[in-house]
């Protein structure tokens, strides 16, 4: 028998490994099947180049859990190993120096796995002991047993195993007992083992007989060692593709497309990458895609070497270049990512200009459900809006698609300003505002509907890459004004009685919780509606971008500002106008002589004024002034009483406010019930 330490610079390794990977210390299973795995590819490779004359027989690798025994068990018929070797790959190993292994990775556990050789040693995360029974594939070799309890000394001796490859027996802790239970460790196996290159044998399968589970002779084989990214894209078929997205995904629905990877220069890269069909949450629905090393699951936080935005994709992605061992820093620094990412990029927007020029009419059934994928590209990476504004599409409030170049053309003759701005109608929702697009289409105009998640982004940016070009919503000012035309409607009526009309009005808007109305009376034509409600297409914007943009919460704080526009041209807006002079003409009259005179007055005291500094102006003057302001105000408040008055008494006022509330949805409760009640009354 022989004794010794291990060859490590530190103490104790074991605490160490324990201490840095025991947030992932379920990793140690995909270390140690793995291992078992390479060892049993590296005979085939042997047997295959005629190195190994012996007869190669069923490989596969075991894995058994002994709970009585408190074990758990790996098993492969690979290369096995000499003393020799076990001296060289399991005692010696190579560390810089305890100070500097642990400054390097306090931060980063994951990167010492892979990193270092310590694929074995991972088993002393979840054990007390471990044990290595081998037998070398060499003619002649003898078994030898290897055991360590976690400190740095071993022994190692001669025994008896009749079969050549390696047993791992690793007699679990008390603090990790859950990895002795059958369920855990197969799904555990499941998740890092499950697309292996050799079968990965857990217990036999069972079967339904005399009214229990029992064993059959068959065993249960946990990995599909063929996957499809394996294969060539010319032997499979379409519901292959389907097949495997559902052994990945069994709940979700049928992927839109994919796009099967494949390149070996100047990196190594395999994989499929599905575009799901996506409900309505981004978050949700990142890091589905997973990321494998020779078919050894490595992680699903593939951020660095998949775009950004494509991380909303499924699938899987394989590559030998990207080490078990991914950390940021290494994602980062290595060039070989930044050129897998690019060519992911590439592959994708290609994919997409085929699919978009081979059958048009099939890629515009699917772009609402693609554009999200699309959107979060243009608007995250430069390169990829200049490959996807060639097949992006804006979709108008008739269903009909458009590529950018292709709308341009179609609004430009009747959408440009008097400025030569070219004007990009749109609306969020076709229901509620069905009245703003059909003024729109009555006036010749097109109307887009963006009404995706990320759509108010992409208005932003696309005022940005397009030139001379500004997207406004149809509600966001009366249609006159949208797109400004040299013979754009004025109002006829004086400043005096647009000022009273609009004041009558104004009084009567309901208080709603941080809501804001300003009136304004405008012409807009007899056959337009009386009265509409409009928002400023830049505060709308800000608050929609409060909701998905950190930096801007302030503006999701701010009241929504609206305006209440009257049509001056309207029939019902001149009856109310006429009403209201001629029930408030005996109240006003002597109001607004009064007023007259006092702005008479104010006008001589500011002219004496005029010139002087402060100081130069006595006490008496300033009193005077002051007092005429306060008459001022005094009057207008007067006058407001009687305005405000006249429109609390009036239900076609009420009435008109209301229509307007309730085109915009904002007629709710008991104010909804009062304008039933007055239209009942209206009607009889």
């Amino acid at each position: 028998m022989q004794k010794g330490n291990i060859g490590v610079t530190t103490e104790n390794i074991f605490p160490v490994i324990k201490k840095f990977l025991y947030s992932d210390h379920e990793i140690f299973i995909r270390e140690i099947v793995s291992n078992a795995v390479d060892a049993t590819q590296k005979l085939k490779t042997l047997a295959n180049k005629g190195d190994f004359k012996g007869e190669t027989g069923e490989l596969k690798v075991c894995v058994k859990v002994d709970k009585d025994n408190g074990t758990i068990t790996v098993s492969d018929r690979g290369l096995g190993m000499t003393e020799e070797e076990i001296d060289k790959y399991i005692n010696q190993i190579a560390f810089s120096g305890a100070n500097d292994f642990l400054d390097k990775y306090k931060d980063d556990a994951n990167a010492i796995i892979g990193h270092f050789g310590l694929g074995f040693y991972s088993s002393f995360m979840v054990s007390k002991k471990v044990e290595i029974v081998t037998k070398s594939y060499q003619e002649g070799a003898k078994a030898v047993k290897w055991s360590c309890d976690g400190s740095p000394s071993y022994e190692i001796e001669e025994t008896e195993k009749a079969d050549r490859g390696t047993d791992i027996i690793m007699y679990i802790d008390d603090d990790c007992k859950e990895f002795l239970e059958k369920n855990k460790i197969e799904e555990l196996l499941r998740k890092y083992c499950r697309f292996l290159p050799v079968p990965v044998a857990f217990g036999k399968k069972t079967e339904w007989k005399d009214g229990k589970q029992v064993d059959t002779e068959e065993d249960n084989v946990i990995n599909n060692t063929t996957p499809i990214w394996t294969k060539k894209p010319s032997d499979l078929k379409d519901e292959d593709y389907k097949e495997f997205y559902r052994e990945l995904y069994p709940m979700s629905d049928e992927p839109l497309f994919w796009i099967h990877l494949n390149v070996d220069y100047p990196f190594n890269l395999t994989g499929v990458l599905y575009f799901p069909k996506i409900k309505n949450n981004i978050e949700l629905q990142r890091n589905k895609i997973q990321l494998y090393c020779n078919q050894v699951y490595v992680t699903d936080s593939v951020e660095g070497i998949v775009p950004d935005f494509l991380t909303l994709l499924h699938g899987v992605i394989d590559s030998p270049d990207i080490p078990l061992n991914v950390s940021r820093s290494y994602l980062q620094s290595d060039s070989n990512v930044k050129k897998i990412s690019s060519y992911i990029t590439k592959k994708v927007s290609d994919r997409l200009q085929s699919l978009f020029k081979n059958d048009r009419k099939e890629f515009e059934q699917k772009w609402d459900d693609i554009k999200i994928f699309i959107n979060y590209g243009m608007l995250t990476q430069d390169d990829f809006y200049d490959k996807a504004k060639n097949f992006a599409l804006f979709k108008d409030c008739d269903g009909k698609y458009f590529t950018f170049e292709e709308y341009q053309q179609l609004i430009k003759d009747n959408q440009t300003d008097k400025d030569g701005n070219l004007i990009y109608l749109y609306a969020q929702n076709k229901e509620a505002q069905y009245s703003y697009i059909e003024a729109a289409k009555n006036k010749g105009y097109s109307v887009l509907l963006l009404d995706g998640q990320l759509d108010t982004p992409i208005v932003s940016m696309l005022e940005r890459k397009f030139e001379k070009s500004r997207f406004t919503r149809v509600d966001a000012d009366i249609i006159d004004r949208l797109i400004v035309k040299e013979d754009a409607n004025k109002s006829e009526l004086d400043a005096e009685k647009s000022a009273n009309l609009s004041a009558i009005f104004n009084f009567q808007m309901p208080k709603l919780d941080k809501t804001e109305f300003h009136v304004e009376a405008q012409g807009m034509g007899e056959n337009g509606m009386p009265v509409m409600i409009t928002q400023s297409e830049y505060m709308r914007r800000m608050k929609d971008m409060a909701h998905i943009q950190p930096g801007m919460s302030f503006y999701g704080e701010m009241p929504d500002m609206y305006t209440l526009v009257l049509n001056t041209d309207h029939r019902l807006i001149k009856e109310v106008l006429a009403d209201s002079e001629t029930h408030t003409a005996d109240q006003l009259k002597p109001i607004e002589a009064e007023l007259k005179g006092l702005h008479a007055r104010e006008a001589v005291l500011h002219q004496q004024q005029e010139g002087k500094k402060p100081e130069e102006i006595d006490q008496a003057q300033k009193d005077e002034l002051d007092k005429c302001h306060q008459d001022i105000s005094a009057e207008e408040q007067k006058k407001n009483d009687v305005l405000a008055g006249y429109g609390k008494d009036n239900k076609k006022v009420h009435q008109l406010i209301d229509l307007a509330l309730l085109q915009n949805g904002m007629l709710t409760g008991e104010a909804l019930s009062n304008f039933v009640k007055r239209s009942i009354d209206l009607i009889q």
